[in-house]
Formats: structure tokens, sequence, C-alpha cells
């Protein structure tokens, strides 16, 4: 059956260019050329098609600040929101010589003085500036950034619903936990539970693994086959209306041991100091630091980073942390934060939940039971 493609709700994309464009102010940037996916939904409000990888540079989203007009790479109409007109709305070109002719006739084009891009190909470092001849390129990321760091109102309930998804997925994937079966089948279970919850865009394809009893963060044997005893780790993971919604949670297989379940509580130990940090005014880099007083080693992998349209700030790993020890959590901040503790010859058990700031504290977004133990 075809679905309608719809534009972001009015209130949604609205709430966001508004502080998009606060932030051009704040940067004196007269115009914004976006060339990454999550950058020009998060402007445009519309939905794009979904590519897996990288892509190369290109204006996919244009806006004017004194006009705040947008300006947007589409060969057709459908998704676009009705104050984007079609007369905005440039095709893609073999020559790029045409889009820079387009971005040259937009109103304000010529008399800009600072314009901004939050990435830029060899290529178009040199065409840019035919399109913009009175104005210096600068780097336009820092003000996407900041305005995609603290989420609107509207913003918070498209990441509620899309972690209802994963959830779900999660709870059918933990229903069919069972020994004598195999890694695959329970990635295409979750994969299943999460497209009929009607999102069909997984957030990684690498979502359920044998957590290994000899090296951390690796999964165990190279049959992928699930047994009796093993701790199972599962990270349901959408891309819902543009917003990635997680979850990850560590299971038993059959009857967990003595020694799985202090694995549990040193877990438990550790969210608590994870979550006591999850405060506004507080430092990021007091999630790493929350490792150090719980005892635990450090992850190879970020601790938690900002979660809506891919990896917002902040961004909290070890390989980061003079950054994150400056960064200050802000209300309205949602964060994916990540629990880890391993134990040779028993395994890991792995956690992963959203965190909103609020004025007072925190909302843990993420309702999933972890493992009763």
């Amino acid at each position: 059956m075809a679905t309608e493609v719809m534009p972001d709700d009015r209130a949604l994309r609205h709430g966001r260019r508004d502080r998009a464009l606060a932030q051009m102010r704040a940067h004196d940037l007269d115009i914004l050329v976006l060339g990454r996916q999550a950058n020009a939904r998060y402007l445009a409000g519309a939905p794009q098609l979904w590519v897996a990888g990288t892509r190369p540079f290109g204006p996919v989203a244009t806006v004017v600040r004194d006009t705040g007009a947008v300006h947007l790479l589409s060969t057709w109409d459908e998704g676009i929101p009705d104050d984007i007109p079609h007369e905005h709305l440039y095709g893609l070109a073999w020559n790029p010589m045409t889009t820079i002719g387009v971005l040259r006739d937009i109103e304000g084009a010529a008399t800009a003085k600072r314009v901004g891009t939050d990435a830029l190909s060899p290529s178009f470092a040199k065409l840019l500036p035919l399109a913009f001849p009175n104005a210096e390129l600068v780097d336009g990321e820092q003000a996407m950034r900041t305005a995609r760091r603290v989420k609107t109102p509207e913003e918070v309930a498209v990441l509620r619903n899309t972690l209802r998804v994963a959830e779900s997925g999660l709870a059918t994937t933990v229903a069919a936990l069972a020994p004598g079966g195999s890694e695959q089948r329970l990635i295409g279970v979750l994969l299943e539970a999460m497209t009929a919850g009607g999102v069909s865009t997984p957030a990684s394809q690498d979502s359920v693994w044998v957590t290994s009893k000899e090296h951390p963060w690796r999964r165990a044997g190279a049959d992928r086959l699930v047994r009796s005893g093993d701790l199972v780790a599962i990270s349901a993971g959408v891309l819902g209306d543009g917003y990635i919604g997680e979850v990850g949670r560590t299971y038993p297989v059959g009857t967990a041991g003595p020694d799985a379940a202090q694995l549990y509580r040193r877990w438990d130990a550790l969210w608590d100091r994870l979550i006591e940090v999850c405060r506004p005014g507080a430092a990021a880099g007091e999630l790493l630091a929350a490792y150090e007083r719980a005892g635990e080693p450090l992850p190879a992998m970020p601790v938690a980073r900002g979660l809506g349209m891919g990896f917002d700030p902040p961004v909290v790993s070890p390989q980061l942390r003079a950054t994150a020890d400056a960064e200050r959590l802000e209300p309205g901040m949602v964060l994916s934060v990540t629990g880890y503790v391993w134990q040779s010859g028993v395994g890991a058990v792995f956690g992963r939940d959203a965190v909103l700031i609020t004025d007072d504290g925190c909302e843990v977004l993420t309702t999933a039971p972890h493992w009763e133990h």
C-alpha cells in the first residue's frame, strides 16, 4: 500500500527553524548553506531519501536570514512544506554550474557578507564564491549544533513516539530469546517488530550480540549462536520522523548465575551515578567521572550523546574529555546515556536509555524494564 509522504508538523518545523535563525543572528550569518541531511531536514522540515553511509557535500538546503526564505534541493513536491514555494525548489544537475546559477539568483545572495556551510568539498569551496560574490565563507556547523543541542517540546514529543517503537521491538526480541537461537534470527525479529510499529528504517542493523566472556566490548564466538547462560545485549534503534530513538538492554539466556547477578548489581550502581549527573548546570564530563567513581573502566565508545537527528551535542567520550568538561547540561537536552560493565568469564551488562534534562533534574524517557535480579 502506498503511503503519502508528509512534511514535518508545522509547529515542529517552525520551532526548529526559529532556533536556527536565532543562531544565524548570533553567529552573524547572512545565509546558511546546508549539505548534511539532518541539518537540512531540521531547517526545512521536508523528509528526504534516506541513504546509508556518507555522501559528498552538496547544497541541499539554503536559508536567508533576513527573509527566513528556505530554498531546497528537491526533484518533486511531495512532502514539501507549504511555506517552501515551488519556485524555491531546485533539482539535481550534472553540471554544478547549474546549481551555482540557482544559488546566485536567490534574493540576498549578491549582498550577503557572511555565508556559512555545515561542510564543504574542495570543488564547492571553489564554486560557492561564484554564487555569493561579496561574501566570506565561514563554518556554519557550530550554529546548527547550538540550535540542535536543546530540543523544543515538539521535538521531545516526536522522540517519545520513536522511543516507544524501539521499546516495542525490544520487548518482542526479548520474548524470542532462547537457547539454540542465533544473533541473526533475533536481529530479524527486532527489525520486523519495529517495522510493524511503523518505522522501517533501523538506526543500526548490528543490534543483537552475545557478549564476550573473554574481552570487553566484543561479541562472543564466530558462530553467533545463543546458549544457556549467555548474556545477550540488545540495542533497539529506529529512525522515525527524522529522529533516532534507541534503547539498550542485556538479558541472560535461561537462569542467570550468581556471578551474572553480581554484574547486574555493578551496573545498577554505575547507573545510579550516571543519573545523578543528569541535571541542569552539570558538566557533561561528569558522566565520565561517574564511571571512575563507580570503579568501572571507561568504555571505548561515547558514554553519552545528544539524541535527536543523529549525533547531537554533547558527545561525551574519553577521547573528547576536554570538550565534555567544558559542556554544561541544559534543560531540554535529550541524552542517550550508556552504562556498561564487564567481567571476565561472565560477559557484559549493557544498558542505554534516553534521558531528558529538566528544569530541576531529569526524566528517563525509556521505560523498558531491565532484568529483574
